[in-house]
């Protein structure tokens, strides 16, 4: 089991700087391109916001589960979440969003890399997805990512937004 500890450690840190390394080779013009047609309509630039704010309470979360506590609030409305976030982080700079990333990864890396194989059975509400181990949620801050920048890729192939039905998985 200390093996899936250092294995979620890697798996975070390569994802994170393979996400890091996609938006680094956008285009200038690439970064207000929307991406979604549905919900908040967001463009390249608000999915790293979302990115970096999402990481950072997925932090506060595991930490709080960590110190005995349940993990969001029963009544945490994700959407209210996300958009009085991600407005608040997408007015930085593509360059100064990446170091915000990077950062916030880099801790997550290293919170995981820190804890017991026990630690990993922890468990902890999420608002979508109810009742779930740290494992679980570990994973997930990368595959979140990943299914995000999937999407930025097909959009920005495509010329345009992608439709309604297109993300694959609920917000996070």
């Amino acid at each position: 089991m200390a093996d899936e500890v250092a294995r979620l450690a890697e798996r975070l840190r390569h994802e994170g700087e393979r996400t890091a390394s996609f938006f680094e080779g956008l285009a200038p013009d690439q970064w207000d391109r929307p991406v979604y047609a549905a919900g908040p309509g967001w463009q390249v630039r608000q999915i790293l916001a979302h990115f970096v704010s999402a990481e950072a309470a997925y932090l506060h979360f595991i930490r709080q589960v960590l110190a005995g506590g349940p993990g969001l609030p029963q009544d945490f409305d994700i959407d209210a979440f996300n958009a009085a976030e991600v407005p608040q982080y997408s007015k930085e700079t593509p360059a100064q969003l990446l170091d915000m990333y990077r950062l916030t990864r880099k801790q997550t890396v290293e919170l995981a890399a820190s804890l017991s194989p026990t630690d990993l059975d922890r468990e902890g509400y999420h608002p979508w997805f109810g009742v779930m181990k740290l494992e679980w949620f570990l994973r997930l801050c990368y595959n979140h990512n990943s299914i995000h920048t999937r999407d930025i890729r097909r959009a920005l192939e495509s010329g345009g937004p992608l439709p309604p039905a297109a993300p694959s998985t609920p917000p996070a």
